[in-house]
């Protein structure tokens, strides 16, 4: 049997995201403090030099949008290269949380995806094999042939 039809018939859909964020291509917006001037320009010269990164202006000057599949990047990598390299962040607390909680989800969704995914009806097959194997009250030791006897 296929690993898609096994999944049809165990009731799971693969492939068809509920909400715009559980794809694998990202649109993050990465924000930046306002000294030094013009580093706004450099980072977004530095993120477009990167292969598979698209950089678009952000909705305020101080911004900008990437656009950037999540198994080659994660916004945690792009963010860090850009401090690495001495760009001032936006650091306040509400920036802070929503980047750690983006961060905790592309990295949950990184490993789910590079992660083997285990078949629903192997995994049952494993109990109902182990059981049959162990004795227990449904199982009776009275031959085939005495059993069929009237």
């Amino acid at each position: 049997m296929r690993r898609e039809t096994a999944y049809k018939l165990a009731g799971r859909r693969h492939g068809n995201p509920q909400h715009a964020g559980a794809g694998v291509l990202k649109s993050r917006e990465i924000r930046f403090k306002q000294w030094p001037a013009d580093q706004v320009v450099q980072a977004r010269r530095s993120l477009a030099a990167l292969r598979g990164v698209q950089v678009a202006p952000g909705r305020d000057p101080l911004s900008l949008i990437v656009h950037y599949n999540v198994l080659d990047f994660t916004l945690e990598l792009l963010e860090e290269a850009l401090v690495t390299a001495g760009f001032q962040l936006e650091r306040t607390l509400l920036i802070r949380l929503h980047r750690a909680l983006i961060y905790y989800v592309e990295d949950t969704q990184v490993h789910n995806l590079r992660s083997p995914e285990r078949l629903i009806k192997q995994s049952h097959e494993v109990y109902v094999h182990a059981y049959s194997a162990h004795p227990h009250g449904d199982h009776d030791d009275t031959p085939p042939d005495l059993r069929e006897y009237k």
